[in-house]
């Protein structure tokens, strides 16, 4: 789900370090330490076929023009020239649902269509102004080409881009909850195995092997869950800081080696000073003043009748990707944005965020007795290009200027990482999340704690389900796997989190509500022996993610 942050200036921690890419990539033997950049790819199950345009679709085409294409463009950039970069990049299977299905492919095509058409006459617009003309073509190119990535280049499945950069071995995908599912607040550990168990079925069919790693919803561990997940076959996923720095017994290098869990699943912790860099609201760098500011769209900017065709059908106003103002600072009286002046500053923060790792794997070194130390970077993917648009050539230069220009650290995959580290020590981590506090109150508080009792009594009844008619077929079959499909549809974190955060309330309310509804008919039917097969028909068409579902995963 979709995480705002908050505007800041900022100014770098230490001294940036720039400058040309020289010579060839160091040898991994010349390297102190390495770094684990870690994206999560993510977005709930948002597909309304009822209606022509839906608000909350546009989380989807959003993330594809600014987040996703912008990525694959870089990493088809990196691979052109012979850049041997490694990253690790997680996949969630309800964003893999999305991305692969006709009638959203079919809707992202008019939406860009819809932008390219807009900037064309923002371009007519604004050609006597020119502070923003060179912006308005900035823009039309800037769609032109999205469509162009989508349609042309990746035959509208961008999973496949994703899958090309696997198969050459530079990046690592991983996956998730099926539904992102927050499974630390799931009383029933059947429940917590269909999670897995079909995410892993799902990237397995989709990206053409089994996921080694997983990206835990909301990074939410308890002590326990790896067992689960070393049943999947994973061998590695990620905790936030403190769920390692808590784990029993504790550490001997932090954050900075993985631990194993007496399973034999690896858990890696997430690095503070590295995340602060970027996500912290006093020294992220998203947050400079010669970046793009997010929050003046040409949506909300410009005159209503002007817009009107563009915007949502019921004449709401929406953010349309095109923004013409700098952040300038803590005023409302923004300066217009400078192209150049905002890659200047994505170089410099990414020499700057290079040259701190490289002192901190300097330090670390001298410490570790055993192996190379490792700094794990995880981020949400849609920070770099939606909330951050310059943050995809932040990691360009990053990645050119971390294996051309220094030979301290190197980039790795944490599978890379235990190939070379097979022995590490055995630890339980604490039960934690990446969300605020640390543990489970964003999931968990006056504001959504009433989705639980039904969420468990659900679950409970599938697993009824399941035990009860072990051998299927039919419509039988059919409602049982559609009852799956809704129960896990209903367990996704982003309902939770919506409600949390305050916006979309009514929306994460509704879909909370539809699909325990649903659940809840399905069982009645199946048990009644008085399944409706024209609403079955309705609602498979509806909540159609997992075609392959087997209800049995909750026997």
């Amino acid at each position: 789900m979709k995480k705002e942050k908050k505007k800041v200036a900022t100014k770098p921690a230490r001294r940036t370090r720039t400058g040309r890419t020289r010579g060839k990539r160091a040898e991994s033997s010349m390297g102190k330490g390495y770094i684990a950049l870690v994206l999560h790819s993510h977005l709930p199950y948002v597909r309304h076929p009822e209606h022509d345009r839906f608000l909350e679709e546009d989380w989807l085409y959003e993330a594809i023009t600014e987040t996703y294409i912008p990525l694959i463009n870089v990493f088809d950039g990196l691979v052109a020239d012979g850049v041997d970069f490694r990253l690790t990049m997680s996949l969630t299977p309800t964003l893999i649902s999305m991305l692969l299905d006709p009638l959203l492919q079919q809707r992202y095509l008019r939406h860009i269509s819809r932008l390219i058409e807009l900037a064309g006459k923002e371009i007519e617009r604004t050609k006597d102004e020119p502070a923003f003309h060179p912006l308005a073509l900035m823009y039309r190119d800037l769609f032109v080409n999205a469509r162009f990535v989508f349609e042309e280049k990746y035959g509208r499945n961008l999973v496949t881009a994703f899958r090309k950069f696997q198969d050459l071995g530079k990046l690592e995908i991983i996956t998730s909850g099926a539904t992102h599912g927050f499974l630390p607040l799931m009383e029933n550990a059947k429940a917590v195995r269909a999670q897995i168990m079909v995410a892993v079925e799902h990237h397995t069919r989709h990206l053409g092997r089994p996921p080694k790693g997983i990206w835990l919803p909301e990074c939410g561990y308890y002590p326990g869950l790896d067992e689960i997940l070393k049943e999947a076959g994973i061998r590695y996923f990620f905790t936030d800081s403190h769920g390692v720095f808590h784990a029993t017994p504790r550490p001997k290098y932090g954050v900075y080696a993985p631990v194993y869990c007496r399973s034999g699943v690896a858990a890696f912790g997430r690095d503070i000073e590295s995340s602060k860099q970027v996500w912290s609201s006093i020294e992220g760098y998203p947050g400079d003043y010669n970046y793009r500011d997010f929050y003046r769209d040409a949506g909300f900017d410009l005159d209503f009748n002007y817009v009107k065709p563009y915007i949502h059908p019921d004449g709401l106003r929406v953010n349309l990707g095109i923004k013409y103002y700098r952040i300038t600072g803590k005023t409302n009286r923004k300066e217009p944005y400078n192209r150049q002046w905002a890659l200047e500053r994505a170089a410099e923060h990414a020499g700057n965020f290079l040259f701190n790792r490289e002192k901190q794997v300097e330090w670390l070194a001298g410490v570790f007795q055993d192996r190379k130390p490792i700094i794990v970077a995880p981020y949400d993917a849609e920070l770099y290009g939606h909330w951050w648009f310059e943050g995809p050539d932040w990691i360009n230069y990053l990645v050119r200027k971390t294996v051309f220009d220094q030979k301290t650290v190197r980039l790795i995959t944490p599978m890379e990482y235990l190939a070379e580290n097979p022995k590490c020590q055995v630890a339980t981590p604490a039960l934690s999340s990446w969300g605020y506090k640390g543990y489970a109150e964003v999931w968990l508080d006056g504001s959504n704690d009433w989705i639980y009792p039904h969420l468990h009594k659900a679950a409970a009844r599938m697993i009824e389900l399941a035990q009860e008619f072990p051998e299927a077929g039919g419509l039988l079959r059919r409602a049982l796997n559609q009852a799956a499909r809704e129960l896990l549809l209903a367990q996704s974190s982003d309902w939770a989190f919506i409600m949390k955060t305050g916006s979309h309330v009514e929306y994460a309310v509704g879909r909370t509500k539809e699909h325990v509804s649903r659940f809840t008919r399905l069982y009645r039917d199946i048990k009644g022996n008085s399944i409706d097969a024209g609403w079955l028909a309705e609602i498979e068409y509806a909540d159609n993610l997992f075609p392959d579902i087997d209800y049995l995963v909750y026997a």
